[in-house]
Formats: structure tokens, C-alpha cells, sequence
């Protein structure tokens, strides 16, 4: 593996970040006074400072970067992450203006990977292009879905159309009237073996029985900048069988390929969201004065932000390695890597941002300044995409089985 960046990176990271410091970070103020106008009117519609940003990343080029196939801007796991790192720095703008945003990129890649030519057409292009959003509807209230293999909503045949029956909670998305798709993991037969009962299949906003229950708090935090997350309920939901994705069965095997990008896309914009904290500290450090002297001459501080740079570095590394294995041996061989970046990236992050706040004092717990948010964020990603526990038993597993005697 090779440590510098090629031209071909070097020059994206040169145009993203002229677009993040003239565009997005000025921006972030205007998003935080209306997702305040939004909160206030109960308003789930997505702040309009979205849209000049999207037609600005376009006509820069800086669109679909996310995607190598068709489509796309055609880079590498590799090539991509340096810049998914710096839209991370503005974790709720950048993603999104650049049409990078989940639960979109994961869907797109669902479609781009196992949809027909008609699924394309109808849904990846004008997800391709910005129009619509979607949602991803897997995990359920009434099952721990830590284990896919035990969702229990039901996808049942009925002549030339599937009936959809179940509740969903923490579906992204859904809450965003843009969100025009969903798609939707369940069961179409309970009594195929354990990893072939799921499928999934592309429902439509408007389809009758389709009802959004409520809207999901995340550590009191409505996350109204992508769409936020919601309960779902699905009676008798009835769409035609062209609907399915893939064929019957083969929802765990999407599933697992959908996440595998998608857990190191989080991760790389953690770590942006890390670079930003220590930024931040040591702004604070410098200028504010306890005890007779700065933050900064304080030996705990030092501590902390001498502990963070070694931190984010070692954790660079790792996602690296990662996204050039999965360029270089593909996902199932980059397996155990993806789930060490998943198990330390989130738990690294969640540390550096604690001694950032702490650093801030009273401000660090306030909406003042970004980091509790960016906290509350991190710490979700600790279950989203998986928990931490079923990761590390998977390793471990994996760890064991090479000693094992017969």
C-alpha cells in the first residue's frame, strides 16, 4: 500500500476543500437557524440551504463521489476516503450537498448492484441526479435486530404482487417528504434456512398502508438536516412483484453487502468530525484562562491533545488499509478490517469529542458550540450498522478459528 494520495485525489482534495471554505462552513449557520425554524413549526421539510449548495458541488464536479460504477465519479475506496474524511468536518451539509449522504449512498448502491434495468430507471437515476431521497427500513421495536436473521416482517406472495405486513423503527430518512422509496427488508419464507428467509423489495412513499408512526429522537436530537429517522407501520402493503430486489432469499446477502461500504463511509467521516473536535480544543485551549494561565499550559489538556493526534492517526491508518483491501481483495477479503475500523472508529471519536468538550467547559454540553451533537451522532454509530458486541464477537470468532486444533 502506498501512503501518498495519486493525482487523481490530490486534485479532488484540492476542489473539495475550496467548496467547503466558501460554501459549506459559511453555511452552517444558516442550517442551524432553520432546523431551529423547522423544530419550531414541527416542519420535517429539508432546509432550503441544501439546495444552492447541491447546484454549487455539481457545477464543481464534486457530485456522486461516492460511487465508482456508472453514475458516479468513478474513484476508488481508496481515492474516496481522504474526501469523505473532510466532508465529515461539516458532517450535516457537506455529505448531503454532494448527494454523499446516507441512507442514499447505500441504497444507490443497492440498486446500482442488484437492481433491474427498470429499478434503475425509475429509482437509482433520480436519486443519481439529486430529485428524491429514500429510506432504508430494516431494524424492528419488536425483535433485537442486532441479528437481521430475526426480522419478522412479513413479505408474502399474492398472485403478480407481494403484501407487505410489519413495524419498522429507526428507518433514515422516512421522515423527509422527499423520501419517495423505501427500501424494505423482511421475510418471504420463515421456514428457508436461517440466511434465506430475508428479501428485500422497493416500496413507494404513497403506496396505501405505508404510515409513518412517528418521528425517532437520537439523545433528544431530531436529526432534521437528512430526514431524520421513524417508526413505520405496514398493513397490508401491497406492490407489484417486479418490486423485489435480487431474487427471494437473497435480503441477508444485500444486507451484508450493502453495510460493507456503508461502515466505512461512516467511518471516514468520523474521522473528519475527530479532526474537527481537536481543532476546536485547541482553539478553546488558547483562549481561555483558569487558574492563572491558558487551557493550553494545563498538562491535562496537553494530554488530552497530544493523546487525540496519535489517535486519529493510527485510526487514518487502519480505514486506509481497509478501503485498500476492499479495492484490492474485495469486501469479503477486507472482512476482518472493516470490523475493526467499525468496533474502533465510533469508540475513538466518542473519546476525542468527550475531551473536546470537556475542554469547552460548560459550552462543550451546549448548543453553542457543535459537540454534543457531534457526540450524540458518534455515539449511535455504535449501533448503527451493527452494535459494537456483534462485531467483536465475529472477529474474535474469526481470530479463534485460525488456532483451533482439530
Amino acid at each position: 500500500m502506498h501512503f501518498g494520495h495519486d493525482d487523481t485525489t490530490l486534485e479532488y482534495i484540492e476542489r473539495l476543500n475550496a467548496f467547503m471554505a466558501e460554501k459549506v462552513y459559511p453555511a452552517e449557520a444558516t442550517l442551524s437557524e432553520q432546523i431551529q425554524a423547522n423544530v419550531a413549526n414541527d416542519s420535517w421539510e429539508i432546509p432550503a440551504v441544501f439546495a444552492d449548495l447541491k447546484v454549487e458541488a455539481q457545477a464543481r464536479g464534486l457530485w456522486n463521489l461516492f460511487l465508482p460504477g456508472e453514475g458516479g465519479a468513478g474513484l476508488t475506496n481508496l481515492q474516496y476516503a481522504p474526501l469523505a474524511e473532510i466532508m465529515g468536518r461539516s458532517i450535516q451539509l457537506a455529505p448531503p450537498a454532494t448527494n454523499c449522504a446516507a441512507p442514499d449512498t447505500g441504497n444507490m448502491e443497492v440498486l446500482n448492484e442488484f437492481g433491474t434495468a427498470e429499478q434503475k430507471e425509475q429509482w437509482l437515476k433520480p436519486l443519481l441526479a439529486g430529485e428524491i431521497r429514500s429510506a432504508f427500513a430494516m431494524t424492528e421495536p419488536d425483535v433485537a435486530s442486532s441479528d437481521a436473521t430475526n426480522i419478522e416482517t412479513s413479505i408474502v406472495r399474492d398472485g403478480d404482487e407481494y403484501v407487505i405486513n410489519g413495524r419498522k423503527w429507526w428507518t433514515t430518512g422516512a421522515m423527509n417528504p422527499n423520501a419517495k422509496i423505501f427500501i424494505l427488508m423482511g421475510k418471504t419464507d420463515p421456514n428457508a434456512s436461517r440466511h434465506r428467509q430475508q428479501s428485500m423489495i422497493l416500496v413507494p412513499r404513497d403506496t396505501p398502508g405505508v404510515e409513518v408512526v412517528r418521528g425517532m429522537h437520537v439523545f433528544g436530537y431530531h436529526d432534521r438536516d437528512h430526514g431524520g429517522h421513524a417508526e413505520m407501520r405496514f398493513t397490508d402493503v401491497r406492490v407489484p412483484v417486479s418490486n423485489l430486489i435480487a431474487g427471494e432469499g437473497d435480503g441477508f446477502a444485500i444486507a451484508q453487502a450493502r453495510l460493507g461500504p456503508g461502515r466505512i463511509h461512516h467511518c471516514m467521516r468520523s474521522i473528519g468530525i475527530a479532526e474537527r473536535a481537536v481543532e476546536l480544543m485547541c482553539e478553546r485551549a488558547n483562549s481561555r484562562v483558569a487558574f492563572g494561565k491558558p487551557l493550553a499550559d494545563q498538562g491535562v489538556v496537553r494530554d488530552w491533545i497530544a493523546e487525540s493526534r496519535v489517535r486519529i492517526e493510527q485510526l487514518r491508518l487502519l480505514v486506509l488499509k481497509t478501503a485498500w483491501l476492499m479495492d484490492t481483495v474485495g469486501n469479503k477479503g477486507a472482512h476482518t478490517e472493516i470490523q475493526a475500523i467499525k468496533i474502533a472508529t465510533p469508540q475513538t471519536v466518542q473519546w476525542i469529542l468527550d475531551k473536546a468538550i470537556q475542554t469547552h467547559g460548560g459550552g462543550g454540553i451546549s448548543q453553542d458550540f457543535p459537540l454534543a451533537e457531534w457526540y450524540a451522532g458518534i455515539r449511535t454509530l455504535r449501533f448503527a450498522d451493527g452494535p459494537d458486541e456483534v462485531h467483536k464477537n465475529s472477529l474474535a470468532k474469526a481470530e479463534l478459528k485460525k488456532w483451533a486444533t482439530e
